[in-house]
């Protein structure tokens, strides 16, 4: 996986920048949904009666009427509940034993539910999320039953299955006793391997190092001390049958320190080639070994072999003063639990092991017009990496790191003055082990403002008034760089020498953008649809005369074949997702544009190895109707994968219409990294990411003051402003 040497980490922010405007917006009636979909269901108690907000120190936490909202992630007890339920239902004491808990992931409700939830259950009640029927709507009293749904490993059969377990009911299992779920569905999952786990990374290198030709190998190298030397599993991805999931493998690539005394140095320095080798990972036996071609390791570093702090006379950079984020009044946003306020915007975080920061329910109050939707949920749902040296054993780096080990997994607890400034609001994560267990990653979500620079703005110079507005998202690549090692005097033309012996590999970074959009919809609404502009220069004649008339030329698309597009900077071509329904003051349709960022499309000719699982890399947009079973651009089990274009490049070929429909736009953004001499020992930060920005999504009232006043906060600084700032609320993984 690219996160073990060149570790991107992916800085997940939604920054939103409130608007001021003195436009109105006028919002017609909008159809009404069947009360079937929100009728009574099992399961919670009924929620007590509503209580106004309550106020400590700090952030003023609103009271809830229920305790875990749909939305809510997993708990670290409901994950446990899961666990033993799908183990306790286990046919034999070897099928329970020989379980392995890839994922346990909330199943989350329909998006009716979620209304419903958010109208009548948890504060604010929003009850005009629900449109208006004859004689009312139906409401229950009681919300559906959260369910949790489990990958399941069966290290003995090689078989994956997946689980789906209630979470509140209590169940009498036939073995295990009494469990507070109950099994609803199982299944096996036929030709797939689900993600690598980090016990089995350190299982795979316990086993090649014991491997005796390995440690030949290694002695040959100079190496006899196995601690000095680091396996690192990593998935063979898929290139000939040889790879088909029937057998679950690995190839490692093999690197190795100095000195057995620097625990702290950097083995990555020194990367082993020639020696190849294939892991049997269920039975975790080598398979394959192989010494094609005896490379020297790269030379010592002389100074302190690329280890931070005061070793072997090196001294760390000290002319860096601190730098203080204050707010002595406290922050603007509000939490309860998952839900965050902020300003004129709501919004609910979430966190899966696979994607990690999830954005649900984003929503903008608008005055008199109430709640007005802007995306039911946002999130990173793919990360590849391809290198671009055809090489052994570069050219097999291809990493999936959702599909194949997790982007929440790989996630690092954040620290206060390093990752989040000021006022800060922590949100820990959990998830299972291969085992079982339960893990939990403190602080590994931070909420805080901060000053984002001047954004989109405006400002008459006659009565200063001023206004911005945006949502934002970003990534930053940084990491360690994976190298190769050189022969004597050797050079590549695929990379560049950063040190003797030693060079870098080019390689390119490829985020895909899960966005399921609801601009001015309520829940049942299908009223969307994506436009794309491009600018076009007018013809030289009698509307051109001087030679330099533009204009931004609009196009529909219409169906899923042709929302297949590709970023054009020399057209400044841009999307907006519009309400096909709703109109502005003057009478546009109102709409949120995708403004791209700098981009890439894969270096790679057509028939290339890693485009048969990533054939989604081949565009930068791609725009389907919703469908709850569409999630992973490349299919759930990208791991061995032998079928091509699974995953979003076979789902549009069905070419459904998207006149007026559920939209989920698919934005594949990525870089190209040619590595540089000054990039070693450590990347540069990197920016890239795009924008949705209102476009005719014009408010209608003055901006809501949040009462400062103290918190439900994890942390927080004290002094004194000396100017004001315009903040951004960000939302950090």
């Amino acid at each position: 996986m690219a996160s073990t040497q060149e570790k991107t980490t992916p800085n997940n922010l939604i920054n939103n920048n409130d608007s001021n405007s003195n436009s109105t917006t006028s919002i017609p009636n909008r159809s009404s949904i069947s009360t079937t979909l929100i009728s009574a269901v099992d399961s919670f108690p009924d929620p007590p009666p509503s209580k106004t907000t309550a106020t400590t120190k700090g952030i003023p936490v609103m009271m809830r009427a229920q305790t875990c909202h749909p939305l809510d992630p997993l708990t670290a007890a409901e994950i446990s509940v899961a666990v033993a339920t799908v183990r306790a239902a286990g046919a034999t004491p070897e099928v329970r034993d020989s379980m392995r808990f890839v994922e346990v992931v909330l199943v989350e409700p329909d998006k009716q539910v979620v209304a419903l939830a958010d109208a009548y259950f948890f504060p604010p009640f929003q009850p005009s999320l629900l449109p208006r029927t004859k004689g009312g709507p139906v409401i229950p009293t009681k919300l559906p039953t959260r369910k949790a749904r489990l990958v399941v490993y069966n290290k003995r059969s090689n078989e994956t299955s997946i689980w789906i377990v209630e979470l509140r009911e209590v169940h009498a299992a036939t073995r295990g006793g009494h469990h507070r779920g109950k099994v609803i569905s199982s299944e096996v999952v036929p030709d797939v391997q689900p993600p690598m786990d980090a016990v089995e990374y350190a299982e795979c290198e316990a086993v090649v190092k014991e491997f005796p030709q390995f440690r030949e190998a290694m002695k040959r190298r100079g190496i006899e001390d196995m601690d000095l030397v680091m396996v690192d599993a990593w998935c063979t991805g898929y290139h000939s049958e040889a790879d088909a999931p029937s057998r679950r493998l690995a190839k490692p690539l093999i690197f190795c320190r100095t000195e057995s005394d620097c625990p702290m140095e950097n083995g990555y320095a020194r990367p082993v080639e020639g020696i190849h080798v294939l892991v049997d990972m269920q039975n975790m036996v080598v398979l394959e070994f192989e010494d094609r071609k005896l490379v020297p390791l790269p030379p010592t570093d002389p100074l302190r072999n690329y280890t931070s702090g005061e070793t072997r006379g090196g001294v760390d950079r000290s002319d860096v003063k601190p730098l203080q984020i204050i707010q002595p009044e406290g922050p603007s946003f509000r939490v309860n639990g998952h839900f965050i306020q902020w300003q004129k915007w709501n919004f609910r975080i979430g966190f899966t092991p696979r994607e990690g920061l999830v954005i649900y329910s984003v929503a903008y109050i608008d005055g008199s017009h109430g709640r007005r939707q802007l995306a039911h949920r946002l999130s990173f749902v793919e990360m590849v990496v391809p290198y671009g040296d055809p090489n052994e054993p570069h050219y097999r780096k291809n990493a999936f790191d959702a599909g194949e080990d997790g982007l929440g997994k790989n996630a690092h607890s954040l620290k206060k003055g390093c990752d989040c400034l000021g006022y800060i609001k922590y949100f820990d994560a959990h998830f299972t082990n291969f085992t079982g267990g339960v893990e939990t990653i403190e602080n590994c979500v931070c909420l805080h403002e901060e000053d984002h620079g001047i954004l989109w703005k405006h400002q008459d110079w006659r009565t200063g008034l001023a206004e911005d507005g945006k949502i934002e998202a970003e990534v930053k690549l940084t990491g360690i760089l994976s190298l190769g090692a050189l022969q004597p005097g050797e050079t590549r033309k695929y990379g560049t020498t950063i040190a003797p012996g030693l060079y870098a590999p080019v390689h390119q970074h490829f985020f895909i953008a899960r966005m399921d959009m609801a601009v001015d919809c309520k829940p049942g609404e299908a009223f969307n649809q994506v436009v794309e502009v491009d600018v076009k220069v007018e013809e030289p004649g009698k509307n051109n005369v001087h030679n330099n008339a533009f204009y931004a030329e609009e196009k529909l698309l219409k169906s899923e074949l042709e929302a297949m597009r590709d970023c054009n900077p020399s057209s400044a071509r841009h999307w907006i997702v519009r309400n096909t329904r709703t109109v502005n003051r003057t009478g546009q349709l109102t709409g949120y544009k995708l403004v791209p960022g700098s981009n890439c499309l894969p270096l790679a000719g057509s028939e290339a190895k890693f485009l048969r699982r990533a054939a989604f890399l081949k565009h930068n947009l791609w725009v389907t109707p919703y469908n709850r079973n569409e999630m992973h651009p490349g299919g759930e089990f990208p791991n061995q994968n032998p079928r091509v274009g699974e995953g979003l490049a076979t789902w549009v070929k069905q070419n459904r219409s998207l006149e007026e429909a559920d939209i989920v736009l698919w934005y594949v953004f990525g870089m190209t990294h040619i590595p540089r001499l000054e990039d070693w020992p450590v990347m540069p930060v990197e920016h890239l990411g795009f924008m949705l920005m209102p476009h005719g999504f014009f408010n209608c009232s003055p901006a809501v003051d949040v009462p400062p006043s103290a918190s439900d906060l994890d942390d927080k600084e004290n002094g004194t402003p000396t100017k004001p700032v315009q903040n951004g609320l960000i939302a950090k993984l």
